[in-house]
C-alpha cells in the first residue's frame, strides 16, 4: 500500500485526499489552518455567503421593477450576518472533515516542512514534532493576501479580505483598493448592503482580466448605482481620528471610513523547505508544476494556488485529483486551462469558458462571435432583469463551440451548457436543435447558438 502524505487542507488537498483513498492509498493530511483551508474558512466560503446577502438587497431595491413598493427601510444587520458567513464556514469545515474521516484519511494538525522527498516533519502548536514517511506528497498550502508596504492590514481600519467578517458595523465609506475579481466583488456587495463605495482602479477598466465587453458593462451599473470608480494606483494609506486616507501615486488622496485592500495573493511556500529538496519555485515563490502537477522532484506534486496556475478553487481541486490520478497509476488526462469556466460574483455576475475577446481581437484564433443581449429575453422581462448578454465564439465552417460569456443575474448557472459544450466539443448546431425551457434565461443560450448557425458570416 502507497502511504501519500498531503500538506494543506484546502479544495485541492482534501479532494486529492479523497482520491487517494479511494485508490487503495494510506493517505494522511496535515492541515495549519483548518480543514477547508482558506477557501472555506477565511476567502471562497464566507465571501459568497456574504454576498449572497447583498443580492437579496439588491432584489429588494429593484423589486419596484416587477410591481412591488417596499414599506419602510431596509436595514443591514451586519453582526447577524458575519455571524452567519462564520457559522457557515465552520459547517462546512466539518462536513468535509467529517468525511475525510468517514474515508479513512488520517489528520495531523500541525505546520509541515520537507525533510527529503519523502519526509515530511510536522510541528504541532504544543511543539510535539511527528515525522510523515510518504511515497508521494502533495503541496496544496494555498496563498494569503498581498501586503503594500505603507497600507499593511490592522484589522479595524486598514483591511485585507480576510478581516471584513469581524467589522462590528457596516463601513459608512469603504475605498476598496484593486479592480480585480476581489475587488470588484467586494464593491459590488458592500454598495449593495448600504455602504458607500470609492473602487480605486489601477488599470484602465474594471476587472482587466475579464471580458471587455462585460467588464465596460459592469462599469456601467456601478456607475448607475453610485459607486465612484478612481483611477490610479494606491501608494499609502494613512490612518486618521475618523477613518483613513488612501494616497495614490499622482499625489491625489481618497478618504473614505475603511480601506480594504484587494491586491493580489502570496503563494504559501517560504519555510517549509522546498527548494532546500530541489523543488523549483517562480520568482513570485509559486511552485512549478507541470499539467498533471509534478514538481520538479520525482515523487512530490502540487496543486491549488500555491502553484498559481489559475487561482480558482475548481482549478485547485482538479489539479489535486489529477496529482493522485498520476501518481497512484490510473488513466488521466492532463489539466487542460481552455476548459475552466470560471465567475465573477458581482451583480450582474460574469462567467467565461474557453476563447476570449482579446483573442478574438488579436487574430490569434479564427472565430465567429455572436453578443446577444439578455434584455430581449421573455423571462428577462419579467424578472427586470436590463443587464446582460450572452456571448459564443465558434469555429468558422465547423461551428465548434470554443467559448463564451454569460452577463446575468445567474450567469454562474447558465455558463454550464456552453462548458459542456467547450469541454466536449459540441457545435452551435448542437446547442441550437437543444430544447430550452420557455420562458427561461436559458433561452438565451440556445437562441445565440441559432443565431451563429444562421449567419455563417457573424
Amino acid at each position: 500500500m502507497q502511504h501519500i502524505a498531503v500538506v494543506g487542507g484546502g479544495p485541492a488537498g482534501y479532494e486529492a485526499a479523497l482520491v487517494a483513498v479511494e485508490l487503495g492509498a494510506s493517505v494522511t493530511l496535515v492541515d495549519r489552518d483548518g480543514v477547508g483551508g482558506q477557501c472555506v474558512l477565511s476567502d471562497c466560503v464566507p465571501s459568497k455567503t456574504f454576498i449572497a446577502t447583498s443580492e437579496a438587497m439588491t432584489a429588494f431595491s429593484h423589486a419596484d421593477r416587477v410591481g412591488i413598493r417596499a414599506v419602510g427601510e431596509v436595514v443591514t444587520a451586519v453582526d447577524e450576518v458575519n455571524a452567519r458567513v462564520k457559522a457557515l464556514a465552520l459547517a462546512q469545515s466539518a462536513d468535509i472533515t467529517a468525511r475525510l474521516v468517514r474515508q479513512g484519511v488520517t489528520i495531523l494538525h500541525g505546520s509541515a516542512r520537507l525533510r527529503s522527498a519523502s519526509l515530511v516533519e510536522v510541528t504541532a502548536d504544543d511543539g510535539h514534532v511527528h515525522e510523515v514517511e510518504a511515497d508521494v506528497v502533495l503541496l496544496a498550502t494555498g496563498a494569503h493576501p498581498r501586503v503594500v508596504a505603507g497600507a499593511e492590514p490592522d484589522g479595524e481600519r486598514v483591511l485585507d479580505w480576510r478581516q471584513l467578517y469581524d467589522l462590528p458595523e457596516l463601513p459608512e465609506h469603504l475605498v476598496v483598493v484593486g479592480s480585480g475579481v476581489t475587488g470588484a466583488e467586494f464593491a459590488n456587495a458592500y454598495l449593495a448592503v448600504g455602504s458607500q463605495v470609492t473602487l480605486v482602479s489601477s488599470r484602465a477598466r474594471v476587472l482587466p482580466g475579464e471580458d471587455a465587453d462585460a467588464a465596460e458593462l459592469l462599469e456601467e451599473v456601478f456607475a448607475r448605482r453610485g459607486m465612484n470608480v478612481r483611477r490610479g494606483r494606491a501608494d499609502r494609506v494613512e490612518r486618521t481620528e475618523k477613518g483613513v486616507v488612501v494616497h495614490l501615486t499622482d499625489g491625489t488622496t481618497v478618504e473614505g471610513s475603511h480601506a480594504l485592500m484587494t491586491v493580489g495573493s502570496v503563494p504559501n511556500t517560504g519555510g517549509m523547505g522546498l527548494e532546500e529538496v530541489g523543488v523549483a519555485l517562480t520568482e513570485q515563490g509559486f511552485v512549478q508544476v507541470d499539467r498533471v502537477s509534478r514538481t520538479t522532484v520525482p515523487g512530490i506534486y502540487a496543486a491549488g494556488d500555491c502553484t498559481g496556475v489559475l487561482m480558482l478553487a475548481s482549478v485547485a481541486a482538479m489539479q489535486g485529483r489529477i496529482a493522485m490520478w498520476h501518481a497512484l497509476g490510473e488513466a488521466v488526462a492532463p489539466l487542460r486551462l481552455s476548459t475552466v469556466s470560471a465567475n465573477v460574483f458581482t451583480d450582474p455576475q460574469v462567467a467565461s469558458v474557453g476563447v476570449t475577446q482579446g483573442q478574438v481581437e488579436s487574430g490569434t484564433i479564427p472565430v465567429q462571435t455572436v453578443m446577444l443581449p439578455l434584455a430581449t429575453n421573455a423571462r428577462a422581462k419579467m424578472l427586470g432583469i436590463t443587464d446582460g448578454f450572452v456571448k459564443f465564439f465558434c469555429r468558422p465552417g465547423s461551428g465548434t463551440v470554443l467559448g463564451g460569456v454569460v452577463v446575468a443575474p445567474n450567469a454562474s448557472e447558465l455558463i454550464m451548457p456552453i462548458s459542456v459544450a467547450v469541454q466536449n466539443g459540441l457545435t452551435a448546431d448542437q446547442i441550437a436543435h437543444t430544447f430550452a425551457i420557455y420562458p427561461s434565461l436559458s433561452g438565451s443560450v440556445t437562441e445565440a447558438a441559432r443565431q451563429l448557425m444562421l449567419h455563417d458570416d457573424l
